[in-house]
């Protein structure tokens, strides 16, 4: 099946008459489109190595799948998802002057590696912004869907007390600089910002795994905790099924009521030994996931990096990964967003947007593969969305294509989810009517938002297929702008990362 579908949508008219398929057809570019020429400023592009836009793309390629898809052709459904590691694991890649695998590439985690400027609610769940805009591409426009949580506590008695696993590889391939060692500091560091009442244990593993520390208050045996991280050496192979496995047991013993419990997995999940399958390993553990609500947060680290199994894990494991690549990243994840966003504000959120086919005639949603749900099973709660906390927002981008003389209403987002205490469902919504005329006249988020998934779609050989794709040197261009503009670090270090992709050649 085509990752990457485009969905026809149909009219009342055309739904009664053509039910049984889709009417797909080809779109040009405009000449701005960043079509390659003979310019010197394309020349430069086409020595990077990565693909130009390509204005003959077809944006409406559609499958077999598609056209049995019973459900109705205006919906998108997919579970929430906040993982970070695919941008953070090609950034690495590229400082280390290697071009990222195209597989490893997933624009929705580029995307939602950045702060953005939704309205956050009071209370749990979530508030709902549609904007869009249209792309040098005729007729194609990019809109994106916010959805954003309240905002995390600025102190640490705000939160409920947190029991935390840490399941730490130590085989052989942990001793590279920056894998082990970077580990144990922030978890050190992480240690002494903990609260008294907040508890630890610490699984290890490596062709076997063990609990070097059962779950252990922090109030008076801090000194203990340390002595245990600092005591972690690499060893032998990487046996991650039985990891997680002793991981979830020894999180299952210390399992504290009222409490957020969630196992923290560390690794380079480059596993060679035992069970390697992400489905095998976490069927095992399944009862304890969904009876306990225990969590996975998966920290990737290493140059080479296990990053699909990792991806899996998470998915799996309702819980989300982030890379670390050097001690600012630790410090960041340890010691800020772990212990902040320890808390959860929803389970199992899922997100629909529905298309109006009166404006609407194509839409795609980008990135997000692993993450699609059926339609009928966005109000079915006994089906798997996302666990989401304070603090978080997420961004979905659809490449949306109108009608020439589109007016008035073009889509409608929902987001379900279900209270992290009393299971109860909620829904909210938001509405998009207008567009921008271009992505550079909309907000500098949405203009940063485009620019992440326009890169992604770079590395990844064009196969998102995000329309109005402009060359890597105009993207780097805007994105200098932008990060002067918004004065925020992480968007010059999308700056920097941009001029590295574009230094390198195949």
């Amino acid at each position: 099946m085509d990752r990457y579908r485009t969905r026809r949508l149909r009219t009342a008219l055309v739904a009664v008459t053509a039910a049984g398929g889709l009417l797909l057809t080809g779109c040009g570019a405009s000449d701005d489109s960043g079509r390659r020429d003979n310019s010197s400023e394309d020349r430069a592009e086409g020595a990077t190595g990565f693909p130009a836009p390509d204005s003959d793309r077809d944006y409406n390629r559609g499958t077999d799948d598609e056209e049995r898809n019973s459900a109705p052709d205006h919906l998108s459904t997919f579970a929430l998802d906040v993982d970070t590691a695919s941008y953070g694991y090609a950034r690495r890649t590229l400082a280390e002057g290697r071009r990222p695998d195209p597989a490893t590439i997933r624009p929705e985690e580029f995307v939602n590696s950045f702060r953005q400027d939704y309205d956050r609610p009071d209370g749990n769940g979530f508030s709902v912004t549609v904007d869009g805009a249209r792309t040098d591409d005729e007729d194609w426009s990019l809109v994106r869907v916010g959805l954003a949580t309240r905002g995390a506590p600025e102190r640490a008695d705000e939160r409920p007390p947190a029991a935390l696993t840490f399941v730490i590889d130590i085989s052989g391939s942990m001793s590279e600089p920056g894998r082990l060692d970077l580990a144990q500091e922030s978890l050190g560091t992480m240690t002494d910002r903990l609260r008294d009442d907040d508890s630890v244990a610490i699984v290890t593993f490596s062709d076997e795994a063990e609990t070097v520390l059962p779950m252990t208050r922090l109030d008076g045996n801090r000194a203990e905790i340390h002595e245990a991280i600092e005591g972690l050496s690499p060893t032998y192979s990487t046996n991650l099924g039985a990891g997680v496995e002793t991981g979830y047991a020894t999180a299952v013993d210390g399992h504290r009521e009222g409490a957020t419990n969630r196992v923290v997995l560390v690794s380079d999940a480059l596993a060679n030994t035992g069970d390697t399958d992400a489905d095998t390993i976490l069927e095992r553990i399944d009862g304890a996931r969904r009876e306990h609500g225990i969590t996975l947060f998966g920290v990737g680290v290493g140059s080479d990096y296990g990053d699909a199994l990792m991806e899996r894990l998470a998915d799996k494991g309702d819980g989300h990964t982030v890379y670390v690549s050097d001690q600012d990243d630790a410090e960041q994840v340890f010691c800020e967003q772990l212990p902040r966003n320890i808390d959860l504000t929803a389970r199992d959120a899922k997100a629909q947007v529905a298309f109006d086919p009166e404006n609407v005639t194509d839409f795609r949603l980008i990135g997000y593969d692993n993450r699609r749900v059926a339609d009928d099973d966005f109000r079915d709660d006994r089906v798997d969305g996302g666990e989401i906390g304070p603090g978080h927002t997420v961004t979905a981008l659809y490449a949306v294509r109108t009608k020439p003389d589109a007016e008035g209403h073009l889509a409608t987002a929902t987001v379900r989810w279900q209270d992290p205490e009393t299971r109860d469902p909620h829904e909210e919504s938001g509405q998009l009517r207008t567009l921008e005329d271009s992505v550079w006249d909309a907000s500098p988020r949405f203009q940063v938002t485009a620019v992440a998934a326009w890169f992604a779609d770079a590395l990844g050989d064009g196969e998102h297929r995000v329309p109005g794709r402009p060359s890597l040197i105009k993207l780097a261009y805007r994105v200098d702008d932008l990060a002067e503009r918004t004065e925020d670090a992480a968007v010059r270090q999308l700056a920097e990362t941009i001029h590295e992709a574009r230094r390198h050649t195949d």
